[in-house]
């Protein structure tokens, strides 16, 4: 069995380590900690996402959206 937690390092209690403890009873387990990567933050740092991004959300609150079916996008965009 596999299970992933993605949580917040203040949301590490006690509690948790002990279902983890109650869901792997007399299992061997292997904890995996490491920080994850912000997509907003990863985006915005470079110069040109940053501007992409910012077009994006300006067109977005002027309501200039399109909306098209998933038969549509195919069409234009030659995905089958």
């Amino acid at each position: 069995m596999t299970t992933t937690f993605r949580l917040h390092v203040n949301e590490i209690t006690a509690d948790l380590i002990e279902s983890i403890k109650s869901a792997f009873k007399r299992k061997t387990v292997e904890i995996t900690v490491s920080d994850t990567l912000d997509e907003t933050d990863y985006l915005l740092a470079n110069e040109a996402n940053r501007k992409s991004v910012e077009k994006s959300n300006r067109q977005a609150k002027d309501g200039e959206l399109q909306t098209f079916t998933i038969k549509e996008f195919e069409e234009k965009y030659g995905l089958n």
